[in-house]
């Protein structure tokens, strides 16, 4: 048990992004980050990702639907990680880009290809994969990175 909360908690520290976010809510949401999951303004037609209770462009008018994205999209910015701490350490150099999805939601992530070939408008592609692990014996995260298209 108490292996299982220090879990949790290291869980939280560092997927929350430091947003207070329970443990609970953090595993309920896996889906819609393993699956880009969001959703869509049926009023306005814009998309969000990650998902919103309302819509901030049509407020209480809006009518919130889930939307499963494409998953493809292009790099609108990126950044090359040359150094890095933690898990990151034994990934650098690597990409961190902003990714405007088709639809039009943009979200930052991981962008798995060489750094010496992305560029700004590169279309890019959703892919699963291996997000970090807790120690050589311990719990394995998976997520959603992005690749060239």
């Amino acid at each position: 048990h108490t292996m299982l909360v220090a879990l949790e908690q290291r869980l939280y520290a560092t997927y929350s992004g430091g947003n207070k976010m329970s443990v609970a809510r953090f595993w309920r949401k896996q889906q819609n980050r393993y699956n880009l999951i969001g959703n869509q303004c049926t009023v306005c037609g814009k998309y969000f990702y990650p998902p919103r209770g309302f819509c901030p462009v049509c407020r209480r008018e809006g009518k919130i639907v889930e939307h499963q994205f494409k998953g493809t999209g292009k790099v609108v910015t990126f950044s090359i990680i040359r150094s890095s701490s933690g898990n990151f350490k034994l990934l650098t150099p690597y990409v961190l880009a902003i990714i405007e999805l088709d639809e039009g939601s943009r979200l930052t992530t991981h962008l798995v290809c060489d750094i010496d070939k992305v560029y700004i408008g590169m279309p890019v592609k959703r892919v699963f994969r291996k997000l970090g692990e807790e120690g050589s014996s311990g719990a394995i995260f998976y997520g959603t990175k992005f690749v060239p298209a």
